[in-house]
């Protein structure tokens, strides 16, 4: 699947992420046990659905793991370095970080005009 592909689409079976990362289906779901990064959305029927933003985490976890060499705890401890824990426990990178606060100045700067 090509980004283009991925960019068009907003959620994804657990095949289709297994055919972009090339991470098997096992690790997976192993990964989304054991980092807490990967929230796919369940359906009725018990079947995931993963975000893009699940995607990308899968894929930096691989990086960390595969390129960079790390152990798990490793790439946790790599992982928790650009993760903040919000006070409903919810987890986001700095990248959700930063986005976030790009829109809330962004929504700040519209108030202060009207």
């Amino acid at each position: 699947m090509s980004l283009e592909k991925i960019e068009q689409k907003d959620y994804f079976s657990i095949g289709d992420v297994k055919r972009i990362t090339g991470v098997p289906e096992y690790s997976i779901r192993y990964w989304e046990a054991e980092f807490g990064l990967i929230k796919p959305i369940r359906l009725e029927s018990g079947h995931r659905r993963y975000t893009k933003a699940d995607v990308y985490s899968i894929l930096k976890i691989k990086d960390l793991i595969y390129k960079h060499r790390l152990t798990l705890e490793g790439a946790k401890k790599q992982l928790l370095k650009n993760t903040f824990v919000l006070k409903d426990g919810e987890k986001r990178t700095s990248a959700d970080v930063k986005f976030l606060t790009e829109i809330k100045e962004t929504l700040s700067q519209l108030l202060k005009e009207c």
